[in-house]
């Protein structure tokens, strides 16, 4: 609608962000409607059963049970653990599946306020050439991200892709029609959309009386007619005898033919096919995603899923002439964490390598391949320097972007920043992504002044410029760790503490100022290898009792309840396993400043999401960007991970540092998530503590409690940031604006009267060229807002598949309070072949014996030619997907010109089926059967495509007494 598409920018991020009761959609994470199914709940039902179905498959290949019931009630933590190696045996989760689960439905709903007024993102107005548009130009940028093994943002993309498919279902009459499976043609390019209503077709007729049951015309209905409904929240104008989507907020549902048809949720227009349409959405989901995995393999398919039992291993390392032994230790501790773990369950997910340097930073290692990660690290040398500060904030950014959220991220130097500016988008990136980040901090020296060595600055970090370095661990929940260079190796061991798998934070707490004062906290059964970190002066002394009343300082290295380790700024104190439970309190003598971490090993932990609130008749939440607002209301989404028996009874904001304290009220939904509320959150900078219980205590009477941390620090603002952009993809070579607005606020309000000038910086990670106002200034009598637009351009070679993230801040003149947005780009380049690629038989061959108990002493052989066409991007890999005999391949030149792929297979008669998939360079998929058997009558061989059948000139070779029956099919999954 025209009246869409005209509408100023302003009055856009206003109708959004002030009521998602506008959103045309199922609803994206909670329904407050009866028994209604959500987005989140599409998706992840989707998710679960596509890679329960994938693991699987590979249990059987490799010989191994797999008892999972594959149902749309299947857990995380069930399909984690099914999916191990080790089957359903007692080991520890992690949390990184359901981290990666919750990116992708986050994603998923932030269409519905990013691109609510998109008819093309929700098939609203029968749009839909442009619903599948959407579609599969997002499933070729999560292909193309996933072949750079960029998988974060793979599951971003494919967040906003699934949006848009389930909506479908929603707002098209595909079920009224009697489908009873998905619309295929949708993720098939090459598919023409038939039987759509024309556009002077009438489709809808008056709803009775609010009774919307039988308002499909039924010409429509008999002739099989597709059609979707209409949407506007502006005008009430539409094509004569349309259907409209329906809803308060949709003024086109208010004229003839009034009433809608949409399936939102059990209340909507029709909402009596509510679950119907619910059921179509996760069918087909689950087709897209099995798209995908037949396109990029089952192992890479598993970690686009993010289903991994521990996090990546990142390291940022300064490369100049002074970190030869830091680099070598690096090497030491990387090595070794590999070579022990590999093959293990508590394998790294991914290893990243970001060296950095002055002026260069890079390049990004990024990869699932631990050979390849040794190379990289392997090839690092410690060389030049000049003047002393390095490019170490830009290393970082780099990192933060390139990990997956809440990785934990390790920063090697023995130098200041150079680019220091830089600090606000790093916080800001850390929040963002709960990644936890911990400096090892080398020859960090006393004063500010450096000493000359024949005429050059000695390189060394002096306090106030560790004060960077410690400002950012703090606000990431990770450690600032100072040591000389010959004591580095020591200090590792923290490394190998927070990759050993299903780390949780039980406890954490800074003070700064420092003051001597004591901390109490809670160890449950579930945790295991219970560790302590205290950092500060080397005058710092601490105590630790426990529940028994046994007490241990710091003067006594082994003792009763642990054994310390003591390296530079840092004490490592391991509990003694006997002694793991109950109630703890350290108490800790300094008055410099300092920081206690209590970490563990547990199945049991917690994530949770900031929520941004939208009310109205359809209240729901998104994913909330940026700092919460001062005096404002907060929402957080929390999950209980690897327990079915733990509550959460207690979720508190509190100021380590100070008195400040704001408790949340929390509302059950089920599967452990908890929407918790918190009212009038002050001024301040806050950590996240959870307490709960586990009712599967053996005494009933007094369950056990447990209790775990956020680690990243949550801050608030007076400042709003907002960017609303319909632009997800950029393709190589081009530019795009990006419209935002800062607002000042009161109590969580925009303020209509404020005024004044915002200092604007707008950083990417990947440094490309880019344009942004330095200033912004809200006027008197502007309704306490101001615009502004950034304008990035990506170069004309950057490689599809590529991510950039922009960070946009604002900071008011006193420098004293400051907010941002983050947003995520993929580069993609436009894709223009949409054609499969085709598969044709050449041969068969077979000697195989009648008797199946003579199968494996004879083989059989199929051989085909497999060509993308002339004007193709080439086939670029063929793959087994189904039989258990050995492929061979080689290319010839068609008669056509084309490139021609010959595949032969060879396998034993035991082995009948074969199934090959072929995939083109733009991650196209062809499909490729095979078969022998013996039939009772002779047949010609048929080929099939798509659905269709024809001979395509086949003969069938006979050998000796057996037909081979060779069925030859292209299929777009």
């Amino acid at each position: 609608m025209t009246a869409r598409k005209t509408v100023k920018f302003l009055v856009v991020v206003v109708v959004i962000t002030s009521l998602l009761d506008l959103t045309n959609s199922f609803k994206p994470l909670f329904s407050f409607a009866g028994n209604s199914i959500t987005h989140r709940d599409i998706t992840q039902m989707a998710v679960l059963r596509k890679t329960a179905e994938v693991c699987r498959d590979i249990a059987a290949s490799e010989g191994r049970d797999f008892s999972l019931n594959i149902d749309n009630n299947l857990s995380a933590d069930k399909v984690q653990s099914a999916c191990s190696s080790r089957g359903t045996s007692s080991f520890l989760l992690s949390t990184m599946f359901q981290i990666s689960i919750a990116n992708m439905y986050f994603s998923n709903a932030k269409v519905d306020v990013a691109l609510a007024l998109s008819e093309a993102h929700h098939f609203d107005d029968e749009t839909f050439q442009g619903g599948r548009d959407v579609i599969t130009a997002g499933l070729s940028a999560v292909k193309a991200s996933v072949k750079l093994e960029n998988f974060v943002a793979g599951r971003t993309t494919l967040g906003c892709v699934c949006h848009t498919l389930q909506d479908f279902y929603s707002h098209s009459n595909w079920v009224e029609l009697g489908n009873n499976a998905p619309f295929s043609a949708l993720i098939k390019p090459d598919k023409p959309l038939t039987k759509l209503a024309g556009p002077n077709t009438p489709t809808c007729r008056n709803c009775t009386e609010g009774n919307c049951a039988n308002n499909l015309l039924p010409d429509l209905l008999q002739q099989g007619l597709l059609t979707s409904g209409y949407f506007n929240i502006f005008s009430s104008a539409k094509p004569s005898g349309k259907c409209s989507h329906g809803g308060s907020f949709d003024k086109t549902s208010k004229q003839d033919p009034v009433g809608g048809i949409n399936k939102d949720d059990v209340e909507s227009s029709h909402g009596f096919l509510h679950h119907q349409a619910a059921d179509l959405a996760v069918i087909a989901t689950m087709e897209l995603l099995e798209d995908i995995r037949l396109t990029i393999g089952d192992k890479n398919f598993l970690r686009l899923m993010g289903l991994s039992q521990s996090s990546v291993l990142c390291f940022v390392i300064d490369t100049t002439g002074s970190m030869s032994d830091d680099i070598a230790e690096a090497k030491k501790v990387s090595f070794s964490i590999i070579d022990s773990k590999r093959g293990t369950q508590q394998e790294p997910s991914a290893y990243i390598l970001v060296p950095f340097n002055d002026p260069g930073v890079g390049p990004l290692t990024m990869t699932t391949n631990a050979d390849v990660f040794k190379e990289s690290i392997n090839k690092l040398t410690a060389r030049g320097g000049g003047d002393i500060p390095e490019l170490s904030m830009s290393g970082l950014q780099l990192a933060l972007t390139a990990a997956p959220p809440s990785s934990e991220i390790f920063v090697f130097t023995d130098a200041p920043a150079k680019d220091f500016q830089l600090k606000n988008t790093i916080i800001g990136l850390i929040e963002s992504t709960k990644s936890v980040v911990t400096f090892m901090l080398t020859d960090v020296i006393a004063r500010r002044r450096r000493r000359r060595s024949s005429g050059v600055f000695r390189r060394a970090v002096s306090q106030s410029d560790a004060q960077l370095y410690r400002d950012l661990a703090q606000a990431s929940g990770g450690q600032a760790i100072e040591v000389t260079k010959s004591d580095l190796s020591m200090a590792t061991s923290v490394i190998e503490d927070t990759l050993a798998g299903a780390v949780v934070t039980v406890f954490q707490a800074i003070q700064n100022p420092g003051r001597p004062d004591k901390f109490t906290f809670m160890v449950d059964g579930s945790l295991k290898n219970i560790t302590i970190y205290i950092t500060g002066a080397s005058s710092l002394t601490f105590s630790l009792n426990n529940t028994q009343g046994v007490t241990q300082n710091s003067s006594l290295s082994s003792g009763p309840l642990f054994s310390l380790t003591k390296v530079g700024n840092l004490c490592r104190l391991k509990v003694n396993a006997e002694n793991q439970t109950g109630l703890y309190q350290i108490s800790v003598g300094s008055n410099n400043p300092y920081s206690v971490k209590v970490i563990g090993q547990s199945s049991v932990n917690v994530i949770y999401n900031l929520l941004e609130a939208h009310e109205g008749a359809h209240r729901d939440f998104s994913l909330k960007e940026g700092r919460l607002l001062s005096g404002g209301n907060a929402s957080l989404l929390v999950s209980v991970t690897g327990s079915e028996t733990v509550r959460v009874t207690e979720v508190t904001l509190f100021d380590s540092s100070g008195p400040t304290e704001v408790n949340g009220s929390l509302q059950a939904f089920g599967n452990g998530n908890y929407l918790v509320t918190f009212s009038g959150v002050p001024s301040g900078d806050f950590v996240l503590l959870l307490k709960g219980e586990d009712i599967s205590s053996p005494s009933r009477s007094t369950p056990s409690s447990f209790q775990r941390q956020a680690t990243t620090r949550i801050k608030t603002s007076s400042i709003s940031v907002s960017s609303q952009t319909n632009i997800t993809n950029i393709e190589p070579g081009s530019s795009i604006s990006i419209p935002f607005t800062v607002a000042m606020t009161t109590n969580g309000v925009v303020n209509d009267s404020a005024a004044g000038t915002f200092t604007v910086r707008a950083n990417n990670d990947r440094s490309y060229a880019s344009t942004s106002p330095n200033t912004v200034t809200i006027e008197a009598g502007s309704g306490g807002k101001a615009n502004g637009t950034v304008t990035l351009t990506v170069p004309a070679n950057a490689a599809s598949g590529t991510d950039v993230t922009l960070t946009i801040e604002a900071q008011d003149a006193a420098a004293t309070d400051i907010n941002y947005t983050v947003l995520k780009f993929s580069v993609v380049e436009r894709v223009t072949d949409v054609t499969r690629p085709t598969c044709r038989e050449v041969s068969t061959s077979a000697n195989c014996p009648s008797s199946s108990s003579l199968c494996a002493s004879t083989q059989w052989e199929f051989i085909a030619n497999f060509t993308d066409g002339v004007n193709g991007t080439g086939i670029e890999s063929i793959s087994i997907r189904q039989g258990n005999g050995t492929l061979n391949t080689s290319t010839v030149v068609g008669t056509g010109g084309e490139n021609v792929t010959v595949v032969t297979y060879r396998a034993f008669c035991c082995s009948p089926n074969v199934e090959f998939v072929a995939v083109d360079r733009v991650g196209n998929l062809g499909r490729c059967v095979g078969q022998v058997r013996q039939p009772t009558t002779a047949a010609p061989v048929t080929t099939t495509a798509g659905g269709t059948t024809s001979s395509r000139g086949h003969t069938l070779s006979i050998t000796h007494t057996l037909w081979i029956t060779v069925v030859v099919s292209v299929i777009w999954k």
